[in-house]
């Protein structure tokens, strides 16, 4: 039966010149494959689920900042005490104990690594505090751009740095406790 339909739509549109026309034509013609016709489950061959395989996963190598406090760091689930170096994904702890101790004896650390980091965010505690500026310069010099910031805007700067997937490493020193409390209390 339906070659016989079939064969009734090819021969009606051979008889309007469709088939027999100087333009050129698809080999073969049917109404169930014109563009108005959706295919669906009950079309069986003709209708095919598109798989996608993923081959290989995206290695994730950065780590984040989950949150800080006066007595450290919590790095991807990684509970750090006291200051820290972030060369990722490495975590390691920081020999200075506040802003003035940041030498160039204490950044030899993020000049020597290779590959060589773009950005070094260096977290100097509750609150913004210079840094010396034969430090600046030395990371300058070795092609190291430096952001220098309070503690919790490192920790910000850092996260977004890493998230756009950038060579950075981050210098951070504990936020101090706050005595903001305690001034209002008197």
């Amino acid at each position: 039966m339906a070659i016989a339909v079939c064969s009734r739509i090819l021969l009606q549109g051979a008889r309007r010149g469709g088939l027999l026309s100087s333009r050129a034509a698809p080999a073969f013609s049917s109404l169930f494959l014109s563009r108005g016709h959706r295919l669906g489950p009950s079309d069986d061959d003709m209708y095919q689920r598109t798989t996608v395989s993923i081959m290989q996963k995206e290695q994730d190598n950065g780590i984040l900042i989950l949150s800080y406090s006066p007595s450290g760091f919590n790095i991807d689930g990684n509970r750090v005490l006291g200051p820290c170096a972030l060369l990722p994904p490495a975590i390691l702890q920081w020999n200075v104990g506040c802003s003035k101790d940041i030498t160039e004896e204490s950044v030899s650390l993020f000049h020597m690594l290779e590959p060589r980091i773009e950005i070094l965010v260096l977290g100097t505690g509750a609150h913004l505090e210079k840094i010396n500026p034969s430090v600046l310069a030395l990371l300058k010099k070795n092609g190291i751009a430096v952001e220098v910031q309070d503690t919790p805007n490192a920790c910000a700067t850092f996260n977004f740095l890493m998230s756009e997937r950038r060579v950075v490493a981050a210098g951070l020193i504990p936020p101090s406790y706050s005595t903001a409390l305690e001034v209002m209390k008197e």
